[in-house]
């Protein structure tokens, strides 16, 4: 599994030119899915991202979660972060999840952080999705299960 993780000061998705969600402060969640992943793999990755400090205190150190600034996720669903570009121009898509346990393990995940007390924005599986958001910082950090558990 794959987390791209931005810290946002807010973030649409829109899908047919109609807002499909809205989040302020908080963190855009771009996921990806393997056919090696599972939902164990999810909860480490969920135990992960709601711990992750990388908000500003009062002294402008990187010590606060999600949750200590009340903040809101976007998770969207992106199975372009398992592209190999490692052979010519195209990237190929096999290591990506197939599409059923990629829906899943992407509901599964929404499901858990909701279940975490946070507000969950998201977008729709598959669709073609305008995301727009504005990167505080810019902070962007890039998680992968295969380098962290």
């Amino acid at each position: 599994m794959r987390l791209v993780i931005q810290r946002v000061l807010d973030a649409k998705c829109t899908i047919n030119e109609e807002t499909k969600s809205e989040i302020e402060k908080g963190y855009v969640v771009f996921l990806g899915v393997s056919n090696d992943d599972n939902r164990e793999i999810a909860d480490k990755m969920i135990r992960k991202l709601i711990n992750l400090r990388i908000f500003e205190d009062e002294n402008g150190k990187t010590n606060l979660s999600i949750d200590n600034i009340n903040g809101e996720i976007m998770i969207i669903s992106q199975f372009t972060l398992y592209a190999n570009c490692k052979k010519g121009n195209r990237p190929s898509f096999i290591e990506a999840g197939n599409p059923d346990l990629a829906n899943e393990l992407y509901e599964y995940f929404i499901d858990e952080i909701k279940n975490a007390g946070i507000n969950v924005a998201t977008g729709e599986f598959g669709a073609d999705m305008k995301i727009s958001l504005v990167n505080d910082g810019p902070f962007t950090v890039c998680l992968d299960s295969y380098e962290l558990f």
